[in-house]
């Protein structure tokens, strides 16, 4: 394993690192649109070639293995083409993938409105509902669905109080849908080097309300290729979807797409058929997608988890298309659905939030290689360990807040021995802990308690173990998680004169719980934790802010909240939640900095519910890597709440890893170490600390690093007068890992 001590170039949170070289030339890009692209910021240092035609820009560089690809972008009428894409292997003659190809965009364009459900807990708040309080909140909504133009009431914005709105604006109109492709009239042109790879960017880009530039990225040491408009909007209240893909592939006998689908069977389509009008969407496998021509294949997929908005499903709705647009070409990529989900869920379709002047990443992946499909396929899985999160010696993974309903599933089938679908789909992902949350109803709450309980042990052998969790919303501020070190009953009641706990004729021990202090004295009797699942959004709208001087939120049992992308999908984010979660997480130690409290925690949770063979489970769920060696047994989980409690695991979307991490802390020369492992490009990798007011952050980019790669980062930071500390790495494609803080200087 290579180590690097990362120090000379330290950066601010939100910066980039450019390699400036002191090249000055200009040359004409595409002749006859007159346009001239600066190459000021190329530097060939960084691995690439540049060449210069009358009509043309074309950059070489090494791709995997020992294959070269050749990249030519032109200008024809203010649009940027792909005038050739080609791959050699070695000294081998260069193979055409693409030639007059074009990327292409579509975009549809909806109305974000902020939810009933939001609205409540700041209304039992006494938060005064300003129009400025609505728009901060209406971006992190869940229960939202631009584009659904049913007048019905739908689950997840229950019928609300008596004049009340369900959705402030409701019903919704079919003139608040806007769909556009993409028009391009190209003014400007840059070819820039940061670290080891090179962006070429074309300015001018008009993607329906939003307006900015195409990029493509290119990476030394992979074949991989980035492309996406980035652009803002000016418009108040907007949601969107876009699709992309690549137009003009050649057409003949040799072409022909192939895709997995959600069984996992190659499906196939030589395009013989009639020229197709629309896309033809694919229920395909992994997001994925392949095209095969003559001695090539490339194939296109979207980046992993941030192509995802909230939602509470992973049902496979069809990421990816194919277009046959004459005799001679044909189309592909991917998109994002639309109606096809099933009707119970279209109240939660929200779309991506576009706050005004915020720069949206609209982003595709597309991968050429020399050979035929199956090159195409593995080369593009490796980047997510074919969907399955990566074992790692010395740690286990677990999945969190699994709607299931575990307990009332299995009273349904009238047997404890029923096997439930959803928990096998959940470990071929590579979980070994599931932790399905149930929310039992009051008629039925030790009952289910009781199912839950069982079928939890049921479901759990020495390789994969399902540990029970309960969601609440009473008591304690917001939606809570109980997590459980053994199996506890309770309810959610106490009349007078009930001591707290009691005896059970069938189930024993149990506690009746009225207010604060007996939730309090059950947590800390019957050793569990609690997590805040989906913090400052749904109904948990104002927390836990709302409770950060309460007793129960100044208790070690009270152990953080829960990270997920999604609810408030917003695409200028730089890493996963990185305007609600993770703020928050650095927001929660400062407020507990000069106590002598642990330092609170994330807990990696899904808000998914029932699961089903082809789901996609990996793309819309993180992970926690838990530091065990072997899983407890039987239904003591009481190992995995201690390795929870003392933060000794890490978080992750499961592209980059983070098997150790230490800390030398000595003022201000205190430092981190950390090994790192990562499969797509790496970004950047900070320290993140505090001093009970504020947020540092030391960054430094990683962009000079090859992709499926590992080392061990040293960070300098300055320890004087803070009081916590944490690390993080995040790749390009918006993927990351981070560590729990640890309290310095107490």
């Amino acid at each position: 394993m290579r180590k690097h001590l990362y120090t000379p170039h330290i950066v601010g949170k939100m910066a980039v690192i450019l390699l400036v070289s002191c090249l000055s030339v200009q040359s004409v890009f595409a002749q006859s649109a007159n346009l001239a692209c600066s190459i000021e910021e190329f530097n060939s240092t960084g691995g690439f070639d540049l060449s210069q035609e009358p009509d043309a820009v074309t950059l070489s560089w090494a791709g995997t293995g020992n294959e070269r690809l050749r990249l030519s972008l032109a200008v024809i009428e203010q649009a940027p083409i792909v005038r050739e894409l080609a791959i050699r292997s070695g000294t081998s003659g260069w193979v055409k993938v693409l030639e007059n190809a074009k990327f292409d965009y579509k975009i549809v364009e909806g109305l974000r409105r902020i939810s009933n459900q939001q609205l409540a807990p700041l209304r039992d708040l006494g938060v005064e509902l300003t129009p400025e309080v609505v728009d901060t909140h209406k971006w992190n909504v869940f229960w939202d669905a631009p584009l659904d133009l049913s007048t019905e009431i739908r689950r997840g914005n229950p019928p609300p109080a008596e004049g009340v709105a369900d959705q402030p604006g409701l019903p919704r109109s079919a003139d608040e849908i806007r769909r556009a492709d993409i028009q391009y009239a190209v003014d400007a042109c840059e070819v820039r080097s940061t670290g080891a790879r090179v962006e070429i960017a074309f300015s001018g880009v008009s993607l329906g309300s939003f307006r900015g530039q195409l990029l493509i990225t290119l990476y030394q040491g992979t074949n991989l290729i980035r492309t996406e408009v980035t652009a803002s909007t000016s418009l108040p209240s907007v949601a969107y979807k876009y699709d992309v893909g690549i137009s003009g592939l050649t057409l003949d006998d040799k072409s022909t797409v192939y895709w997995r689908d959600i069984a996992g069977q190659l499906q196939s389509y030589s395009m013989i058929g009639p020229v197709n009008e629309q896309y033809v969407p694919l229920r395909a496998a992994n997001r994925l997608v392949v095209a095969e021509l003559d001695g090539v294949s490339i194939a296109a997929f979207p980046p992993p988890h941030t192509f995802f908005w909230a939602r509470e499903i992973e049902i496979n709705v069809g990421y990816n298309w194919y277009r046959k647009d004459n005799d001679a070409s044909f189309s592909f990529g991917i998109r994002q659905g639309e109606q096809e989900v099933v009707d119970r869920y279209l109240a939660n379709w929200s779309l991506y939030s576009a706050p005004p002047g915020s720069l949206q990443k609209m982003a595709g992946y597309f991968y050429p290689t020399l050979g035929d499909k199956n090159r195409g396929f593995t080369a593009a899985l490796n980047f997510t360990n074919a969907d399955v999160y990566k074992a790692l010696p010395g740690y286990k993974v677990m999945g969190s807040h699994y709607h299931t309903n575990l307990g009332r599933e299995l009273m349904a089938t009238g047997s404890m021995d029923s096997r439930l679908s959803d928990f096998e789909v959940i470990q071929s992902a590579g979980i070994d802990i599931a932790g399905p949350v149930d929310r039992p109803r009051d008629e039925t709450q030790l009952e289910e308690q009781h199912w839950l309980f069982e079928g939890a042990l049921r479901h759990s052998d020495d390789e994969f173990m399902v540990l029970p969790e309960m969601e609440n919303s009473n008591l304690l501020g917001g939606h809570w998680d109980l997590l459980f070190s053994h199996p506890v009953y309770y309810v959610d009641a106490r009349p007078p004169g009930t001591p707290l706990v009691t005896t059970h004729p069938e189930y024993g021990k149990m506690y009746n719980i009225g207010n604060v202090e007996d939730v309090m004295a059950m947590v800390e009797a019957e050793n569990m934790l609690i997590f805040m699942p989906h913090p400052r959004t749904k109904g948990s709208t104002g927390y836990p802010d709302a409770v950060a001087e309460t007793s129960q939120f100044l208790n070690n049992r009270y152990r953080g909240v829960g990270w997920r992308w999604g609810m408030g999908s917003d695409l200028s984010e730089q890493r996963l939640s990185d305007f609600r979660v993770l703020p928050l997480l650095d927001d929660m130690n400062n407020w507990i900095a000069k106590t002598l409290l642990q330092p609170k925690y994330l807990l990696a949770i899904t808000e998914t519910y029932f699961k089903s063979p082809g789901d996609d489970i990996y793309a819309n769920g993180p992970v926690s890597y838990l530091k065990m060696d072997e899983l407890p047994q039987g239904n003591d989980y009481s190992d995995i709440i201690q390795t929870l409690r003392d933060g000794d695991y890490f978080v992750t979307s499961g592209e980059v890893l983070i098997p150790s991490v230490e800390y030398d802390i000595d003022g201000a020369n205190s430092s981190v170490v950390a090994e790192v492992s990562w499969t797509f490009p790496l970004d950047f990798v900070e320290v993140v600390y505090g001093d009970g007011e504020n947020t540092f952050y030391e960054t430094i980019s990683a962009r000079d690093l090859p992709p499926f790669d590992e080392t061990v980062f040293t960070l300098p930071f300055d320890a004087t007068e803070k009081y916590w500390v944490r690390f993080a790495a995040w790749d390009s494609a918006g993927n990351g890992a981070v560590t729990m803080p640890i309290r310095i200087n107490n």
